[in-house]
This record gives structure tokens, C-alpha cells and sequence, in this order.
């Protein structure tokens, strides 16, 4: 009995021993939890400032382990003067240094590009489709709602393009509001900056000049206007386009795009 005793007070002292360590193990892992709860917080509070501040975010958690960037191109496009607070607009001053720093960045892998836009300053939105078209990256863009105007070079920028069946894109000339002075070189300067977006159109999908321009001056479609809307798979059928599909395509066909470059 005295020997039972013994044992038990002994397995007693040994628990006292052990305890400060194992008090102290569940406090380091309390303590780790509580600061992996932190950063969780911070990461989703710097995520949705900077959705909220560029519409950009980095995709990292995925089935591939491929690092995409995000970039949304909403409502107008400003250019050089600030459009009213109260219109969703894409600032190309948050855009292009963003893309500079993608191509220079070896921590992402592709870039999906998300388009409803209503067009916007044409210097501006061609600056942004010449540097979506010069990244090494692999891109690529799904118009969602609309890619109007300059959101066309925008949108066959990438190296691959999707529409949703309820996508528009809407080829239309150069319109330029404000005062404009009725002269010759006036006209001649639009004709450049037309053949400008379209050779940049032709560049980088299936359709070719002559038909862009019997698009772009189409008098039978848009009442006292010019051009031509192109829904879902009609922009496909003209060549702007390269699929009709959803984020699930466009996640899928980036994914395949950047194992394939890296197996290159």
C-alpha cells in the first residue's frame, strides 16, 4: 500500500515538473494563434483598400500555386484631368506604374485582366494596352459587361480573350467633346488617332483593318451615330474576341498558360 503511495505522489511531482512546460508550450501556441489571427486581418484590410483604392488584387491562394495580379478596368478611363467624384473611373496613373512593377517582379506569375468599361481618354487607354501587350507575363482579359470604344485595344491586348455571352463591345470614331476647331488638320488628327487604335486592334486578335473600319463607320446600327456593337460570340465571329467563356475559363486558360512557360 505504502509502495502505491509512494508511486503516486512520484507521477504527482512529476506532473508539477512538467506543468510550467506544458503551460508554457500552450501559451507560445496561444500566442501564435493570436498573431496569426493578426496578420490574417492585416492581409484582408490591405486586400480590400487596395480593391477599394486601384481595383487590383494578387491571387495567391489557388489549387496551381501560381501568383496572378488582378487588375480590373472599370467604368471611364481618366486621362489627364480628374472626372467627377461621382464616376467609377480607372486611374492609368495607378495602372501603368502597377504593370511596371508586374513585369519587373518575380512574384507574379500572369495577370488577369477584368474589363466593363464605357471607354474613356483614348492617350490613356492605349497606354494601358501597350504595356498589357509588351508584358512577358502571360495575360489574360475577360469583358464582363461592356468594353466599349478604347476598351477594345484593351481588351485584345492580352494574350488570350474571353466574353461572357452578355458582353458588349462597341466599335465607334474618335469623338472628342468640348470645342473643336472645324479645319482640315482638325479632321486629319482624328483620322490619325483612328488609325492609331485600329492598327493597335488588327495587331492583336483575328480582325482586319477593312472590317474594323466598316464597323467603326456602320451608320446602320446606332441611331444618329456611328459604329457597330458586337454581343457575346459576335465578337468572336468578327475575330475580336478569342472564346466566349466566365472567370472559370479565364482562370483555367491563365493557369494552363503559365505551366506551359514554365515547363518552356
Amino acid at each position: 500500500m505504502k509502495r502505491d503511495m509512494d508511486e503516486i505522489q512520484m507521477a504527482r511531482n512529476s506532473v508539477m515538473e512538467e506543468l510550467p512546460e506544458i503551460m508554457s508550450g500552450k501559451n507560445e501556441k496561444n500566442n501564435q494563434t493570436e498573431e496569426q489571427k493578426k496578420q490574417t486581418e492585416e492581409k484582408n484590410q490591405k486586400t480590400d483598400e487596395n480593391i477599394k483604392e486601384s481595383g487590383q488584387i494578387s491571387l495567391l491562394e489557388n489549387r496551381y500555386d501560381h501568383r496572378i495580379h488582378l487588375l480590373s478596368v472599370i467604368g471611364e478611363v481618366e486621362g489627364h484631368e480628374c472626372l467627377s467624384s461621382n464616376t467609377k473611373t480607372t486611374k492609368y496613373e495607378h495602372v501603368l506604374p502597377r504593370l511596371a512593377e508586374i513585369e519587373d517582379s518575380k512574384d507574379v506569375d500572369g495577370v488577369l485582366v477584368l474589363l466593363n468599361t464605357v471607354g474613356g481618354d483614348v492617350e490613356s487607354g492605349l497606354a494601358i494596352a501597350e504595356m498589357l501587350a509588351s508584358l512577358s507575363k502571360p495575360t489574360v482579359s475577360l469583358v464582363l459587361g461592356g468594353s466599349h470604344s478604347i476598351g477594345v485595344p484593351l481588351a485584345v491586348s492580352t494574350n488570350y480573350s474571353f466574353i461572357v455571352p452578355t458582353g458588349t463591345m462597341v466599335i465607334h470614331p474618335v469623338r472628342m467633346s468640348g470645342t473643336v476647331i472645324g479645319a482640315p488638320s482638325t479632321y486629319d488628327y482624328f483620322k490619325q488617332m483612328q488609325d492609331r487604335i485600329l492598327s493597335f486592334v488588327e495587331n492583336h486578335c483575328h480582325a482586319k483593318m477593312a472590317r474594323l473600319e466598316e464597323m467603326m463607320m456602320n451608320t446602320g446600327m446606332l441611331t444618329k451615330d456611328l459604329g457597330t456593337i458586337l454581343v457575346g460570340a459576335q465578337a468572336v465571329e468578327e475575330g475580336l474576341i478569342d472564346a466566349v467563356g466566365g472567370i472559370d475559363e479565364a482562370l483555367k486558360k491563365l493557369h494552363n498558360m503559365i505551366e506551359t512557360l514554365k515547363k518552356s
